[in-house]
């Protein structure tokens, strides 16, 4: 029955990545009304009839997400009867099925209604954060069989203060991000990593200061996740899964950073720009790890 459980719940998270870079391509084509002003038919049919490239991104998205929704639901009643004896399950089964349904909702009052830019934003991070807690349940079922060690771990305030605090503002710079590509803002800044254009200037419109916050507010996080690493490798080397943690958190930040850069340089190849989706996805996970392992450890020194 476990082993089933480990399938179902590692099929989930990979479905999850598939739901937040089905959205990020139905934004970054301009797909969201490829079924028109109707949820959850298209174009008002059961069966679509007049069939656009915008029309099949629009309804495969939407298909993927109920398929998915439906093994979130599955994956967190399993789990809590399963391993629900475990702190941290009956929370993160309620969280992924909760916010999955959120940004359906949203997602549909988009179609049905319209939105602002802003708003629309928030649709990416309301997924991500559905789909951390899927990843951290699959981490905890893995953790059974102690292929992961979360519970011997003990995280001085420092580090804790900067888990804590750059989890958090990694929501920002993935706010910013999707406030980019909603105000269609990608390439209004031609060069890279200032916005020369013409001429070096402050930016003039509310689209290079879109496009600019975002480049700030993820150059920030850049080195901000660098010098924490700094402190994993001279403070951490004994405690393998943050020292490895913070190691793979600058990898997946640098990989972000670059692959910012090669949008603007590529001109917003559409593969590039998906890299970029599913990086900050998978650098969103083990952040919310990370989280994980700080609470495991508050939870350990007060014992």
């Amino acid at each position: 029955m476990r082993h089933s459980l480990k399938w179902l719940a590692v099929a989930t998270t990979i479905g999850m990545i598939f739901v937040l870079l089905g959205g990020a391509l139905v934004t970054k084509t301009d797909s969201g009304m490829g079924c028109g002003r109707s949820w959850p038919l298209c174009n008002g049919e059961f069966v679509p009839t007049d069939i656009t490239p915008e029309l099949v991104i629009e309804l495969a998205h939407r298909l993927v997400s109920g398929a998915v929704g439906i093994m979130v639901l599955l994956l967190s009643v399993w789990t809590w009867k399963a391993i629900g004896h475990i702190r941290e399950t009956k929370f993160l089964s309620l969280l992924s099925f909760f916010f999955l349904v959120l940004q359906g909702l949203i997602g549909a009052a988009a179609v049905i209604w319209g939105q602002s830019d802003f708003v629309l934003a928030l649709h990416f991070g309301i997924s991500l954060i559905s789909f951390a807690a899927v990843f951290l349940l699959t981490l905890l079922i893995f953790e059974i069989d102690k292929k992961f060690e979360a519970d011997k771990l003990i995280i001085d305030k420092r580090m804790g203060n900067h888990i804590l605090s750059v989890s958090i503002y990694s929501y920002v710079v993935i706010y910013t991000g999707a406030l980019v590509r909603h105000t269609e803002s990608s390439l209004v800044c031609r060069d890279w990593p200032l916005c020369i254009n013409d001429a070096p200037a402050l930016p003039g419109n509310l689209y290079e200061w879109v496009q600019m916050g975002h480049r700030a507010a993820a150059g920030v996080i850049f080195i901000w996740i660098a010098y924490i690493l700094y402190l994993a490798i001279r403070d951490y080397r004994h405690q393998k899964v943050v020292y490895w943690g913070w190691i793979t958190a600058f990898t997946l930040v640098s990989l972000q950073v670059l692959s910012g850069a090669l949008v603007i340089f590529t001109r917003l190849n559409l593969f590039i720009a998906l890299m970029h989706a599913l990086f900050i996805t998978c650098l969103f996970g083990v952040l919310s790890y990370l989280l994980l392992l700080l609470s495991r450890s508050r939870k350990n020194s007060k014992k």
